[in-house]
């Protein structure tokens, strides 16, 4: 290959990794597995990241070690499941740097020997084939890579990695810029697309040969490096007495005497003792440098054959501890420098001794040569350091802040973290820092200090949907267009007719699981109402029965004709009949049907058996051809008649039945039911029965009507319920909510867990008019269905002024505080709970119900779950289909209601200890609802329709589909280590392949025979098999194969699993173009309506836009070529038709006479009607090329669901795609938006949608089929299930359909196998919120109450749960907190709100930008900056505003690039992509700002450094090798090397050893791995905002300029097409920048007095500005 041709193919593959950079997603790369899916590290990627740490110096192994196994550690505390992988190739990149070829040896050792990490070095590189076998069999989903190498071949390495794991469709994670906290990793993800796969296959030969070329050359590079090395190592010249360019041997020998004793030194000396070691600044002198490089050679080839010198049984545990070149470095200067100068140190007898003995090994060793004596060390004068003015670095500079905490005088403080105070400094009070606090006003959150103006919070900054007291008309009719449309939402989304409340009397409840007592204690009344209650029943049974005489006739003539839409209709009567002696008619009417269409289909099959000669030979194909569907509408008919009329069966019912089953075959169940005698004859009639199945009856039913199986139901009504009756379990919910508890409640989707929510509101609405029911929901999406739910089920007379229903959430809010039900997102509740003037209307909630509450272990948002649950005082329901461990979270609330149980007596008491005072205060009317703090854990496993799955496959250009055993998931260790999953169940067909297979796999299986379907004790003389016996039989049958594997029978439970699984394989090809036929094959096989998820929100549109391109070409295909231009003449024809009847208007209108000409203009309308119909009937969809349903709708309903898109972003184009039956889905979309396809879904005209994960979360939206249509992180085990819970649609479907598409088979396996992950608390505070916190507890309404709810909070974070340690550590945290805020003055040293707290509290979403905001704002830069274009003016220039955007978009629009795109030689069309840095006069703020909060946090730190465990700080975090020991106490030598005690407190030892320490605490950006790892806080609790990221290589990262650039230029497709965002991302993206800007306004217009205020204009100015350009896209 010439070099041309390399240098170019090189070229483009890095500008295609760099196209990709700024695309990549940075996101958390484990998301909801317990563990994660399978990944690889680079090795040498983990090696370059860990050697570019700032804090670590050259030559400190052990810190080098303690890195590597702290990044790895944190990847598996998060569940991270891995393989570490060093090719044999990348090594010839380290032999220019032999220190790391040696470090890299010996770091692939020490994983592989000291820890049980899987490490793989067996591939010579990324191109051999041995990789690519191993990428296809292990389907790793990303590989951890560098984006950049140590020098250029390394980044070309690292390239080829790239673009080689992007072909395997393995997708690439960035190692710099990755960032962590208590629970996820973040990182850039750069996916595998399809145009990457194919430049590779393209150029495919070209990459290989460029890879040849440059490994070629890496190698010659390794004869070079020795040159360099060896060069001057002459042995006459290091014997000349000259002085040469190199040591002489006596000098040599001198530096080997060092040498050893710091070996000796490592070897006895403790990690603590070691920690202490003096920082020397002075570098080795250049003649040593070789000897040094030399010395790591020897290293490299010894640790590289450790094979060879297996004799030598080395012991490679501390393999980590090779090299401390400051001990080195501190030895040297001690001998050169201090002991020259008359310091005469003692080794100590142990050091002295070794280092002799060492000495002699080596003497022996190198027998040819005469190496001297080990002492003196040294007998030669050269320094090996150089001369420096400063060579020990003081321990004194940078002085560290004052340990110490501000004095507060607060209950609050007290009460939270009184316990502890006594062990803490504090500062005096004529302290400098004590005395310079700022001064501010008081902050009330009600009204201006000044002008006593009435201040608005973040309730009243939300948009109000209607004004509600207006009384203006066209204000009112809006609001009845929104109720009426909520309510035909809510229709479409259940059909429950709507329920007049009416406020009662409480009455103690009845208790319905008791026994009721006889008649003879009724009352008159009761008596009178029963009697009534008959008549009423046998009138409506009358009416029944009536109504099936009219349609008897009709359904007969139907099911004769064709037994499947006669059943279909058969059916929808009986649903809709209430009277069992009419539903037991019908009953046999279809029996009676299904017997004579079954033996007309026999008798037909043995006709064509015959005519297509078919021998005795030949039997079992045509038993085959049986249609089994008719046998089972007849054994369904039998399963209902026998299990819910058996009172009404009479003795010629119980002979049908009889026949029925004798006719099938099932003769002994025959002959059990109506016992006849059989004579011989009958025998041969009986074996040759040409009606029967060919198979045993239970087989029959598990295989071919497992889904029509009788689910286990109660058949007593609950008077509580008047739509259906409650299983015992729903039961068990009425109850939680009639005694007024609280529950966790885990039952699967679709099960009806929220029927409990609807309950508990229609008896706070019976109740009073006061109470509230707060329904809490993740999204907005589900915010809206609720509500239109509430409006659907209830109508409710209200005083005036107050609604029913209300809803809140950031965007808009409607009727919140005057509602009894409040339909709201977890943020907007916990504005109205932490709003010290709210309190009032919190007082009147009466239960929350939290829906989808497993949204506590989210990465975003979920402290904000936390805190509402243990704020909030009355009782409530917590919903969820996917919990693991509800036990724990219930234990934990549990322990939160003790509390409030506690409190509540607290408050009870002070409030009737202050009346019996003659207190009159105005004490609100307090909830005394009588609640019991107990919390119920409620949990339902069951499913009421079964899942089954498939494998989608390409085989000869078509999709093929293959059903996928659940148990084919499982190894024989993963039944052996964690036994079957709870939540892995099997069809009733599932379990019979199950048994067929571990029956054809083990000849000799003892029990066979017991588990044989027809001898299994719980299906033994049943005619009707139940739901429940066929889990009894597929939980016999799971323990039957674990007991396999537990008891030596491993081979035959492998071979039982590996036949279960499908053949199918991965298919290479670009499955996403494949997907329009995917959605066409699922509609010839009647698998519509679905929902297809994918993760990506351009390709969720994409794939719609697909589908319906394809139905348009179809529709082109088949329409008459003539169609188009009949159409085109016809609109021509209409266009004049339309002007003749405008210029007849005109006439008539002008000629006031009678118009003569009426016939004309009839004639000419009549033409008009004629022309426009015939025309739409030529443009309209052929029904083959749509999959809308149209007589689902209406045409008024359609028109008025599309009228609601109308002027939306996207309106025009979901519009389009559902007149074709589809639509897509994602967050980006308008709320309408979104109603239109949840709505026309539902209805089932849409029959097609495309989603994103917001349908997973408790949207009502079932289906028929579910299809996982795109690999993505955020497909995990908690989006599995809540996403495959949408299939089979309860009441329709018996059974749902789960396709995988474009989903590699291990990761089905594990979707299906995993469970989902614990519920594990985030870090509970912040800055911002103990701020809110403490503007409670200082102006809520009630004092009490509003420091009962602070401390909730601040003491029962989940984190701390049963956590004394973590406890300790937040209280410290929390002081941390005040003291920041007292200094920056928000609160006073009594804890009172001052100054902007009011303004930063608003803006509590942006922290730490809000704090950084406020900073600016109090030093006057805003004031310099927004000056009117001239004095006087309001109006501001745009170079102003330009400005002011850079500002904001540095502080609320931070979304970074990976550094390496810079290096991109791209060319932007619109925007500037990289925003520029903020203003000299800002950035300098900013860093007087950040430094004082690093102090602030370095003091902190110091204090909470007293929690960490120094055990474990002491042992590397992986491998748990301990580095303890007694300090040497005998060696004066080591007491004077190792004398910096202090300020090595709060960092780890390890990273003491590069001689860092407690003052770099104070250095900008200090990461995280240099504090103590155990204290568990890490600098993200910090409030810091630092101009400028730089990733782990020391690169800086840039930020996207969206924001600034989108201001400048207003587009969209820019944003898109420059800034490579996604359109609904950047859209969303610059909609929260415009809240904030607007938030900012509107707080600067209420705070400042001056109405003037350049500041306020800017702001104002901007925010309608910023608006109007957003509202114009």
């Amino acid at each position: 290959m010439g070099s041309k041709a390399y240098t170019m193919i090189l070229k483009t593959m890095s500008e295609l990794i760099l196209n990709e950079l700024p695309k990549a997603e940075y996101s958390s790369i484990f998301n909801d597995f317990v563990e994660s899916e399978f990944f690889l590290i680079d090795g040498d990627s983990l090696l370059v990241t860990c050697i570019c740490e700032k804090s670590l110096k050259q030559g400190q192994d052990l810190h080098f070690f303690y890195l590597v196994e702290r990044y790895l550690v944190d990847l598996i505390s998060k569940g991270g499941q891995f393989a570490i992988v060093f090719f044999k190739d990348a090594e010839y990149a380290y032999f220019n740097f032999p220190e790391l070829l040696s470090l890299r040896t010996a770091l692939i050792l020490h994983l592989q020997h000291n820890n049980t990490i899987d490490v793989r070095t067996q591939f010579s590189g990324c191109l051999s084939q041995e990789w690519k076998t191993f990428l296809e069999e292990s389907y790793p989903y990303f590989l951890i890579v560098a984006d950049e190498g140590l020098n250029h071949e390394q980044t070309h390495l690292f390239n080829f990695l790239i673009i080689q794991s992007w072909a395997m469709k393995v997708n690439a994670v960035l190692s710099s810029g990755q960032t962590s906290d208590l629970l996820r990793l973040y990182a850039y993800f750069i996916p595998s697309k399809y145009y990457n796969q194919r430049f590779f296959k393209e150029n495919k030969m070209r990459i290989e040969n460029a890879y040849q070329v440059l490994i070629k050359k890496l190698k010659e590079r390794h004869v070079l490096a020795f040159q360099t090395v060896f060069g001057n190592l002459r042995w006459h010249n290091m014997m000349e007495e000259e002085k040469s360019n190199c040591l002489s041997l006596q000098e040599v020998e001198d530096f080997c005497k060092l040498h050893c004793l710091s070996m000796v030194f490592l070897l006895h000396l403790p990690l603590s003792q070691r920690a202490r070691t003096r920082f020397i600044t002075s570098h080795w002198i250049r003649d040593i440098l070789p000897f040094l490089k030399m010395k790591k050679w020897c290293e490299y080839f010894i640790l590289n054959n450790t094979h060879i010198f297996e004799f030598w049984n080395m012991n490679l545990t501390h393999l980590s501890d090779l090299n401390d070149d400051l001990l080195l470095k501190n030895i040297a200067f001690y001998y050169e420098k201090e002991n020259v100068q008359g310091l005469h140190l003692n080794l100590g007898n142990i050091i002295m001794k070794d280092y002799e003995h060492l000495w002699d090994v080596i003497s022996e060793l190198v027998s040819e040569f005469d190496v001297g004596k080990p002492l003196p060390l040294r007998t030669t004068t050269l320094n090996f350091l150089q001369k420096k003015s400063l060579p020990i670095e003081a321990t004194s500079t940078g002085k560290m802040p004052n340990l110490g905490f501000i004095p507060m005088s607060s209950e609050l403080v007290d009460s939270f973290v009184g316990d502890i105070l006594k062990d803490l400094p504090f500062l005096k009070r004529n302290d400098p820092i004590v005395t310079s606090l700022i001064k501010h006003k008081e902050f009330d959150e009600l009204v201006h200090w000044h002008s006593r103006r009435p201040l608005s919070d973040d309730y009243d900054r939300t948009k109000c949907q209607f004004n509600e007291k207006s009384s203006d008309p066209y204000y009112l009719r809006s609001v009845q267009k929104y109720h009426v449309f909520q309510r035909f939402y809510g229709s479409s989304l259940e059909s429950v007719s709507s329920k007049l409340i009416v406020t009662q009397d409480i009455k103690p409840k009845k208790n319905f699981s008791a026994p009721k007592s006889k008649k003879a204690n009724e009352t008159k009344a009761e008596i009178i109402a029963r009697e009534n209650k008959k008549r009423l029943f046998a009138k409506e049974e009358q009416k029944e029965e009536t109504k099936w005489n009219v349609l008897s006739f009709s359904i007969e003539e139907e099911l004769k004709e064709n037994l499947n839409s006669g059943i279909q209709k058969l059916e929808d009567f009986l649903k809709s009949c209430k009277s069992n002696s009419v539903k037991f008619r019908v009953e046999l009417v279809g029996l009676t049907a299904c017997l004579k269409a079954w033996k007309e289909h026999c008798r037909s099959q043995r006709k064509a058996k015959s005519s297509f000669h078919c021998g005795f030979h030949n039997n079992e194909k045509c038993k085959t051809i049986k249609d089994l569907s008719i046998a089972a509408q007849m054994m369904k008919r039998i399963h209902s008649l026998m299990d819910k009329y058996p009172e009404l069966l009479q003795e010629t019912d119980l002979q049908l039945i009889a026949r029925c089953l004798q006719c099938l075959g099932f003769d002994e169940l025959a002959s059990s039911l109506y016992p006849t005698e059989v004579a011989g004859d009958d025998i041969k009639e009986k074996k040759s029965n040409k009606y029967s199945v060919g198979i045993g009856p239970v087989r029959f039913q598990l295989q071919h009507m497992g889904h029509y199986l009788i689910r286990e139901e109660r058949k007593d009504p609950d008077p509580r319920v008047q739509d259906f009756i409650p299983d015992t379990w729903q039961r068990e919910l009425l109850d939680v909510v009639d005694n007024n508890e609280s529950a966790v409640i885990v039952a699967p989707t679709s099960s009806g867990k929220t029927y409990a929510s609807y309950y508990c509101m229609e008896k706070v609405l019976k109740e009073s008019n006061e109470g509230v029911v707060v329904y809490v929901a993740p999204t907005k999406a589900l915010v809206n269905q609720v509500a239109a739910t509430v409006y659907n089920r209830y109508t409710k007379n209200m005083p005036n002024g107050e609604s029913l229903c209300g809803v809140f959430t950031r965007e808009y809010r409607h009727d919140a505080l005057n509602c009894q039900v409040l339909v709201t997102v977890p943020a907007c509740l916990e504005i109205l709970m932490l709003a010290p003037h709210r309190q009032a209307w919190v007082k009147r909630i009466r239960y929350v119900i939290f829906d989808e509450v497993h949204c506590l272990g989210e990465n975003v948002g979920a402290e904000v779950w936390e805190h509402l649950l243990v704020m909030i005082r009355c009782p409530f329901l917590a919903l969820s289909a996917t919990i693991s461990n509800p036990e724990h979270l219930t234990e934990w609330l549990q322990s939160v209601k003790q509390y409030w149980k506690q409190a509540d007596n607290m408050i009870e008491k002070n409030l009737s200890s202050k009346r019996n005072a003659g207190y009159r205060a105005n004490f609100h009317k307090d909830f005394q609802m009588k609640q019991t703090y107990k919390v119920r854990l409620v949990l339902y496993g069951e499913r009421y329709n079964d899942l089954e799955k498939h494998i989608c496959s390409i085989k000869d250009d078509d999709i093929s589909f293959d059903h996928f055993h659940p148990c084919a998931t499982l190894t024989t260790d993963h039944i052996e280590r964690y036994g079957f999953p709870s939540d892995l169940t099997l069809s009733p067909r599932e379990t019979i392949q199950l048994y067929d297979t571990m029956f054809e796999f083990w000849e000799s299986w003892p029990r066979a025979q017991e588990f044989c379907p027809e001898k299994f004790v719980h299906f033994k003389n049943k005619i009707v098999i139940k739901k429940m016996d066929a889990r009894k039989y597929e939980e016999s049958l799971k323990a039957e194969l674990t007991s396999w594997v537990k008891n030596g029978n491993v081979e035959e439970a492998k071979m039982v699993l590996r036949n279960l699984r499908p053949t199918s394989a991965f298919s290479s090809e670009n499955m996403i173009t494949m997907f329009p036929c995917l959605v066409e094959k699922l509609r010839k096989m009647e698998k519509l309506p679905a929902l297809f998820f994918l993760f990506k929100l351009g390709a969720v549109e994409q794939c719609a836009k697909d589908v319906s391109e394809f139905l348009q070409k179809t529709q082109e295909r088949i329409r008459p070529p003539t169609a188009d231009k009949e159409a085109h003449d016809m609109a021509n024809k209409l266009r004049k038709v339309k002007k003749s009847i405008e210029k007849q208007k005109t006439i008539d209108e002008k000629s006031q006479k009678k118009p003569r000409k009426m016939d004309k203009s009839l004639i000419h309308e009549a033409e008009h009607n004629h022309l426009l119909k015939s025309l739409e009937k030529n443009l309209e969809i052929p029904q083959e090329c749509t999959y809308a349903d149209q007589k689902a709708v209406s045409a008024e309903t359609l028109q008025m669901v599309f009228d609601r898109v109308k002027f939306t972003r996207k309106g025009a184009e979901l519009k389009a795609l559902a007149k074709r039956g589809i639509g897509y889905h994602h967050r980006s979309l308008n709320f309408k938006e979104k109603q239109l396809v949840e709505i026309l879904f539902r209805k089932g005209f849409i029959r097609v949608v495309t989603a994103t994960g917001t349908l997973a979360l408790g949207i009502n939206m079932p289906c028929k089929s579910v299809v996982f249509a795109q690999n993505s992180i955020y497909l995990d085990a908690l989006n599995y299930r809540q996403m495959s819970g949408r299939a089979g649609r309860r009441g329709q479907d018996l059974l749902g359909d789960v396709y995988f598409f474009d989903i590699p088979l291990p990761k089905v396996e594990k979707l299906i196998k995993s469970n989902v992950p614990e519920l594990r608390g985030q870090f509970p505070f912040s800055i911002s919120l103990i701020l809110r916190l403490m503007l409670l507890a200082s102006k809520g309404d009630d004092p009490g109450d509003a420091k009962a709810k602070v401390l909730s909070v601040l003491k029962h974070s989940l984190l701390s749960f049963k956590q004394p340690r973590t406890l300790e550590m937040l209280k410290l945290y929390f002081l941390f907190s005040l003291q920041f805020l007292v200094k920056e003055g928000y609160i006073d040293q009594n804890g009172n709100p001052m100054g902007f707290a009011g303004l930063m509290s608003h803006l509590h979403y942006h922290e730490p930008s809000n704090l950084v905001f406020v900073s600016f704002l109090v030093s006057g830069l805003f004031h310099n900056l927004c000056q009117p274009i001239q004095k006087g003016s309001k109006y501001f220039s745009q170079d102003v505003m330009e400005k002011l955007v850079l500002v904001l978009a540095n502080l609320f629009g931070r979304k970074y690039i990976p550094a390496k795109f810079q290096d991109a030689t791209v060319k932007f069309y619109q925007s500037k992509v990289f925003l520029e840095d903020l203003p000299e006069d800002f950035n300098d703020a900013l860093n007087e700002y950040n430094m004082k909060v690093t102090e602030d946090f370095a003091s902190f730190l110091l204090i909470v450094s007293k929690l960490a465990d120094m055990k474990q700080e002491y042992q590397l975090p992986l491998s748990k090798i301990s580095f303890t020991g007694q300090e040497c106490k005998d060696s004066e030598l080591v007491s004077h090397l190792m004398s910096c005690k202090e300020r090595r407190v709060a960092i780890s030892p390890f990273v003491c050893l590069s001689g860092n320490s407690d003052r770099d605490l104070l250095q900008p950006r200090t990461l995280n791995h240099v504090v103590l790892r155990t204290i568990g806080i890490s600098h993200a609790q910090a409030p810091l905002l630092w101009s400028q990221k730089f990733d782990s290589q020391g690169r800086r990262m840039p930020l996207n300029a969206y924001a600034l650039d989108f201001f400048k230029h207003g587009s969209l497709i820019g944003l898109v097409q420059d800034n490579r965002l996604n359109e609904g991302e950047a859209y969303d993206l610059l909609k929260d920048f415009s809240l904030t800007i607007q938030s900012i306004s509107v707080s600067l217009r209420e705070l400042c007095e001056n109405e003037e205020d350049n500041v306020v204009l800017a702001f104002e100015q901007l925010s309608k500005s910023f608006s109007e350009k957003l509202s114009k896209v």
